[in-house]
């Protein structure tokens, strides 16, 4: 796997460089502005971006800005945001803007090194990683629930296949049979109306319609 990081703080951004490399993760780039960003992954085209939110000059959303750009440039460049805060606006432009391939996690999760790189693989391929505060501050929003059909326990069971568990790993945090989770992730699938199809992946469609609620 090919990574590119854009991280200000020197000491975090080599942390994590040494941290992919023991796992035999190569870092193509590692910069510390959203300009840089874009011309790492234009020249380098990585298999994933790691992107801090909060980058010079005023180290407010740059890092979010610069991600969906480099999204834009190049269809389909899995991202994994980094950040100390949730930045609700350009957070769910970024989650909410292709059918996977994106994370979003505060940065006191990188201290979990194994949750961390669990993350890293598993939105390098093409899955989602969403910190469970990131998806509590985006459901206070208050906007309108188009998610109302669905029961308490399929509720449940649609915020942990957002956090990206397995169904193997929601069933067991909620005590119930791996089949009970199929099923309820089948009733998801219908209630959503979310067809088989050779284009959409319905478990992330299945997310990204839960995190834009």
């Amino acid at each position: 796997m090919r990574v590119v990081i854009a991280e200000d703080a020197v000491l975090l951004r080599a942390g994590v460089t040494r941290l992919l490399a023991d796992e035999d993760i190569e870092t193509v780039a590692a910069v510390d502005n959203g300009d840089e960003l874009l011309g790492a992954v234009t020249e380098h085209r990585p298999d994933l971006a790691i992107v801090d939110v909060r980058m010079p000059p005023t180290f407010t959303d740059e890092g979010l800005r610069a991600a969906l750009a480099a999204r834009k440039a190049i269809a389909g460049l899995p991202v994994l945001v980094l950040s100390q805060y949730v930045e609700e606006s350009y957070a769910v432009e970024l989650l909410s803007g292709g059918t996977g391939g994106v994370g979003y996690l505060l940065k006191e999760r990188v201290a979990d090194v194994a949750e961390f790189l669990d993350a890293v693989r598993r939105v390098a391929g093409g899955g989602t990683a969403i910190d469970p505060d990131v998806i509590a501050q985006l459901m206070a929003r208050g906007r309108r629930n188009p998610l109302d059909s669905l029961t308490a326990r399929e509720s449940e069971v649609l915020g942990l296949m957002a956090q990206g568990l397995s169904n193997t790993a929601i069933a067991n945090s909620l005590v119930v049979s791996h089949g009970a989770v199929e099923k309820h992730i089948g009733n998801i699938f219908a209630k959503l109306g979310l067809e088989a199809s050779a284009e959409e992946h319905r478990r992330v469609r299945a997310v990204l319609t839960y995190l834009g609620r």
